[in-house]
């Protein structure tokens, strides 16, 4: 029997082809992406299909014929993986693990590294016009949803923090662009309608790449992230 890249290019072969995936390659790529524990990206896909197979066309003809049915084919991360139709997921409440609920503080502070990354502590309290907890920091680091990016090239050199793709994952934004902008933050009534003339949003980068004003962390820089917070010493006045 011929394999799948034989048949493949014997179509090449005698001429033009429909280019839609085969169904035995359709059935391969389900395969794939259902015997993975984690998100696939087409690289990945591509080596392990049929010479020829494209890839990007055959996802999107997946993804079609998924769009109707109990669970969908999406992008996260643009990573590829099968998820429960959104409007089914009342369905699993019940098999689901309950979270803590974050803070008003935090989710905050989630916002301002996620629009405004890489962006320090000092920087997160200035936007947000108060003292932040370290607490509150320590809890997003670990849900994983945030990182330590590197170091601000600055007095005292402070820890740059940016998202995650757990994060985009969670919130299940395929990247960073697909945050909501300032019309339908408005619409949803998280931002005032009468807001001061010239106010924007703004426009969060995917570029994991340092910036020119970033140093690289140094060993140990994770721990020190999620260490206790040291109370200054008092001054008994000797």
């Amino acid at each position: 029997m011929a394999s799948l890249a034989e048949k493949r290019k014997a179509d090449v072969e005698e001429g033009p082809v429909d280019p839609r995936a085969r169904p035995e390659e359709l059935r391969l790529l389900e395969a794939l992406l259902f015997a993975s524990s984690e998100p696939l990206d087409q690289t990945a896909l591509a080596k392990r299909m049929p010479d020829g197979v494209d890839i990007k066309a055959a996802l999107a003809q997946l993804q079609a014929e998924y769009a109707s049915r109990g669970v969908n084919l999406v992008r996260v991360a643009n990573k590829w993986t099968f998820r429960t139709a959104g409007d089914l997921s009342w369905l699993m409440t019940r098999e689901s693990t309950e979270t803590r609920r974050l803070s008003r503080a935090a989710i905050e502070m989630l916002a301002i590294i996620a629009y405004h990354q890489p962006v320090t502590r000092a920087e997160i309290e200035e936007i947000r016009g108060v003292i932040t907890s370290k607490g509150t920091l320590d809890v997003l680091l670990e849900t994983g949803w945030i990182r330590p990016r590197g170091r601000r090239k600055t007095p005292g050199r402070p820890l740059t923090f940016g998202t995650t793709e757990a994060f985009l994952s969670q919130f299940s934004l395929e990247a960073l662009s697909d945050l909501p902008g300032l019309e339908e933050l408005k619409g949803t009534g998280l931002l005032d309608s009468r807001l001061p003339s010239g106010f924007s949003v703004p426009a969060p980068s995917d570029d994991p790449a340092l910036r020119d004003d970033e140093e690289p962390l140094e060993i140990g820089d994770l721990e020190l992230a999620l260490a206790p917070a040291v109370e200054p010493e008092k001054d008994d006045g000797n």
